[in-house]
């Protein structure tokens, strides 16, 4: 009877032995599927976190490029209605400071608003359209006559003062980031009045022409 319960006791003690060795080897495991889920966790919230750092980022350039369009146009407007036909009689538009050479002419404005394109805007995707200015079209928004028409011996005078300029400055944009752009599937497309792919940001502005 002792022998018997001597091996029972010795049984019991190699199960507990073997248990024993289970639990040790699952806490020895475990770490490393932690280790692993964590790993995963951080890849996801990482992704999301750069997704919406690198999204901040463009639409802030989107509305630094509409800000400068937004300027421009006001900006080369008015410098347009203060160049406007009275600077061929009185001869006050000699270049000198604000002044031009001249009434501006289409080809002015361009190169106004050109001079003026800051760091981070392609200058050659700027389009500059006007109306109002010397050898172009009268604005649709002109009321006096001699604007779209002779009156008397005066010919139609589109930058006469009491006309009206108008100036639209356009710019395809497209984030800097090549992911956006596939994520927002607008930012490849050409949309009028962009001449190339991009978000098409436009800003017009017109003025009474003073002189």
């Amino acid at each position: 009877m002792f022998g018997a319960a001597l091996h029972g006791t010795d049984t019991l003690t190699r199960t507990d032995i073997v248990a024993a060795s289970q639990r040790a080897q699952s806490r020895v495991t475990l770490p490393h599927a932690e280790r692993g889920s964590a790993l995963v966790e951080f890849a996801i919230i990482m992704i999301l976190l750069l997704t919406l750092m690198f999204g901040v980022m463009g639409f802030g350039q989107a509305l630094y490029a509409y800000h400068f369009l937004n300027n421009a146009a006001k900006e080369a407007t008015r410098w347009a209605a203060v160049n406007g036909n009275a600077c061929s009689t009185d001869n006050s538009c000699d270049g000198a400071g604000y002044m031009n050479n001249g009434p501006a002419t289409q080809a002015n404005v361009n190169t106004y608003v050109q001079n003026h394109v800051p760091p981070g805007i392609v200058a050659a995707n700027v389009t500059i359209t006007a109306c109002g200015v010397s050898g172009g079209a009268a604005c649709a928004t002109s009321t006096p006559e001699i604007c779209s028409k002779a009156v008397g011996t005066l010919p139609a005078t589109p930058n006469a003062p009491g006309c009206t300029v108008q100036v639209t400055v356009t710019y395809p944009f497209q984030f800097p980031f090549a992911l956006l752009n596939t994520i927002i599937p607008v930012a490849g497309n050409t949309t009028a009045p962009c001449t190339k792919p991009g978000i098409c940001l436009s800003s017009t502005s017109d003025l009474i022409i003073a002189h």
